[in-house]
């Protein structure tokens, strides 16, 4: 199951109370003060692990609270640290505060840890109120207390590229042809309802992690169909894959369905619609032979002014074509990253 959504309550620890006591001794009657300091509460920290992948593990679970810290003691013995309790969660969540709808941490980068909410001090026991003054202090401190905070988890996936079409455009298969993931393969409409992640090996050390996002139509950008639920994922790739039918099920035209996805992406996130894209032409092995594979790639070339790559996952024709370019189109961005999912 895939949940990329959540709503969680987390509260730090509260500090220990600091501890009033005087020394009792024999043959010492009058003692100073002893009483030791209270330790901290424990915080909550937010951790970007790559080994997970989704927010499932909050769907049962609302409630995260770290430890207290204990309190002082007598003959100057300190209260213990509580530890602090990190949340582990996939590379790519924004956190934010559900009251306020406020961005608080974005966990782009696997591996970052982010404090969310600070533990409480541990309060101060009576010896710490000793002066030349005021040897008999009887003054001690409440440790601080925890902070309580509403958050609101959303994942966007992180991968290089993301494939994009409409429903049975052929994501699913290619997907599953390229790398070792299995996604649900079906000759129906959204068949992918969740977004699928995998790994393309390229050789050499090159590896592409590609997400397999779920069919989108005309309107998705207002919530049509599956709506922008699974847009956002997109905004994380580097590259943008679009899927063509060569002969779509439903006898629309590949050229404007192409358009129609462009006008979404563009309705979306006007800087999404930006990213750099390759267009392939999908489920070529149905056109028989070479020469109508050619006129119908050059017919969809001509009619939208772009390179279009003709593939057939089918029969693995193409593939690796489309994979150098959505490499090339990698390099030639911001930089190749190194992976973070393997395969």
């Amino acid at each position: 199951m895939f949940l990329d959504s959540a709503q969680i309550e987390v509260r730090s620890g509260k500090g220990g109370d600091g501890c009033v006591s005087f020394r009792r001794q024999k043959y010492i009657p009058k003692g100073g003060p002893d009483g030791g300091n209270g330790g901290d509460g424990g915080s909550v920290i937010l951790v970007a692990d790559p080994n997970v992948e989704t927010l499932l593990d909050f769907a049962g679970r609302h409630h995260w609270q770290a430890d207290h810290g204990e309190p002082g003691r007598g003959k100057q013995q300190y209260g213990a640290k509580a530890d602090d309790l990190e949340i582990l969660l996939p590379p790519g969540t924004q956190v934010f505060d559900d009251e306020t709808g406020e961005l608080l941490v974005d966990l782009d980068k696997p591996g970052r840890r982010v404090v969310i909410a600070e533990g409480g001090k541990g309060g101060f026991g009576n010896e710490h109120f000793k002066t030349a003054v005021h040897q008999t202090p009887r003054e001690a401190t409440q440790g601080e207390p925890g902070v309580e905070l509403s958050l609101r988890l959303e994942l966007k996936l992180v991968a290089d590229v993301g494939l994009l079409g409409k429903p049975n455009a052929g994501k699913s298969t290619f997907l599953s042809a390229v790398s070792a993931a299995r996604p649900k393969i079906a000759d129906y409409p959204f068949t992918t309802l969740i977004p699928q992640p995998g790994v393309a090996d390229l050789g050499q050390g090159r590896r592409l992690v590609i997400c397999d996002i779920p069919g989108l139509i005309e309107g998705a950008a207002s919530g049509a169909g599956l709506g922008h639920r699974f847009l956002r994922h997109v905004e994380r790739t580097a590259v943008l894959v679009h899927l063509l039918e060569v002969e779509p099920a439903d006898g629309s035209d590949p050229v404007a369905n192409y358009r129609a996805l462009r006008k979404e992406l563009e309705d979306y996130s006007p800087a999404l619609a930006e990213k750099p894209e390759v267009v392939a032409l999908s489920k070529t092995d149905l056109l028989g032979t070479d020469e109508d594979v050619a006129a119908a790639v050059e017919m969809v070339r001509d009619a939208l002014g772009v390179e279009v790559l003709p593939i057939s996952s089918a029969t693995k024709q193409g593939l690796d074509s489309l994979l150098e370019a959505c490499w090339s189109k990698l390099e030639a961005g911001s930089g190749v990253r190194e992976p973070w999912r393997t395969a």
